[in-house]
């Protein structure tokens, strides 16, 4: 039995005026929150980043759920997105996905689940070469 669980969620090519609407944004993580049976802890963080970069800048949110987050970041120039949900309840990645799909009407999504747990018997660390 796994201790959690997460979805990670690489959204191409969203709606524009959606991915960057911060009302709209607090939006959707209250519908998924919703949607996905979890309790949201205080309000959602919505915040707009990397401004410095136009290819990286835009709205970056953070909702802490009872059992645990939602992270999504959102390019303002592309409409990609990037969402992770991760949860020690467990929820329906196919609500999620249909719950970001309605919302952002994004091109392409590539999903990711993954079953969290770390007292598995098998345990790998991967590393990356570091940079000089």
């Amino acid at each position: 039995m796994s201790w959690g669980m997460e979805l990670l969620l690489d959204c191409q090519g969203c709606d524009l005026a959606v991915a960057r609407d911060r009302k709209a944004l607090a939006a959707y993580v209250r519908e998924l929150v919703a949607a996905i049976d979890m309790r949201p802890f205080g309000e959602p963080r919505i915040e707009h980043f990397a401004t410095h970069d136009p290819d990286k800048a835009g709205y970056s949110l953070v909702q802490f759920i009872e059992t645990s987050s939602i992270v999504a970041h959102f390019v303002d120039r592309s409409g990609d997105a990037y969402i992770d949900i991760f949860s020690c309840k467990p929820f329906d990645d196919r609500v999620a996905i249909e719950v970001t799909q309605r919302s952002f009407r994004p091109r392409a999504i590539k999903a990711l689940f993954v079953e969290r747990d770390a007292t598995a018997k098998s345990f790998e660390v991967a590393t990356t070469p570091s940079v000089p």
